[in-house]
This record gives structure tokens, sequence and C-alpha cells, in this order.
């Protein structure tokens, strides 16, 4: 970090009490660490949704591998886009149901079509996706 900058900031009280209850329940040690987290997220998250940086998703998939054609489906979507996919994991929850793990790192605007396009195959149970920086850039 290249030192640091301070400014003030003006908050109803009442928020601010919210604010310092969340942040110390979460552990924080000050809110100038809690703010530079929530900067950092909105940074992040404005980058992804503009698909203007790389990024790294996990994708998180639970089906019925019994029901026909479900598990074929989501393993050809895999095979292609195996360079962007990082790794995978297959756990098998019970009897029918299985969870898929999906790792992938590339543009941030492909990689949120990519998980969404998996979230709709038919089949699919629940799901859902989370992106992440590359951490290039971040401080």
């Amino acid at each position: 970090m290249n030192g640091v900058l301070r400014f003030g900031v003006s908050i109803p009280p009442d928020l601010l009490d919210k604010f310092d209850k969340i942040i110390e329940a979460e552990g924080y040690d000050s809110r100038s660490e809690a703010i530079r987290d929530m900067i950092r997220g909105y940074i992040v998250k404005r980058q992804w949704i503009s698909g203007e940086e790389d990024a790294v998703c996990t994708i998180s998939l639970v089906y019925d591998h019994t029901k026909r054609g479900i598990a074929e489906k989501i393993t050809d979507v895999e095979h292609h886009h195996i360079k962007e996919i990082v790794t995978t994991s297959h756990v098998h929850l019970d009897e029918e149901n299985c969870l898929e793990v999906i790792i992938i790192k590339g543009n941030s605007e492909k990689i949120r079509d990519f998980a969404r396009y998996l979230l709709s195959i038919k089949g699919i149970k629940h799901g859902d996706f989370i992106i992440v920086s590359t951490g290039r850039g971040i401080e």
C-alpha cells in the first residue's frame, strides 16, 4: 500500500450504530478496515459487472444424477470451456443428489454468462456462483 489518505464521512447516528455492531460482530479491528473492505468489494463488483477485468468464479450445482442426461450435459459444457476451467470437484451428497463445484478463470463477462448458462440447465435443483477478483490491482 502506498500510504493512506484520511477523509471524513458524514453519516446518520443510527446507521453508524448499526455499522459498528456489524463490524464488531465480524471481528474488524477498526471502522477504517471495514470501510476499505467495502470499497474493495464495490470496485471488484463494478469491474465484473462491466467485464473490464479478469475474475475467478466458483460455480456450485446440485442435481439428481439419476435424471437422464444431466450429468452428461454438465460434462459436455465443461469440456467446451476446458481452457477457462481451473478445476472441478464432484461430490455424492446421497444416493441421488450430486454437488458439482467448478472453478473458472477469465473475462468476468464471459464467466458470468457461463455460470448463468450452467444454472439454467434443465434438472439443476439448486445452484449459485460467486465471482471474485484475481487480486491484481487491489491493495
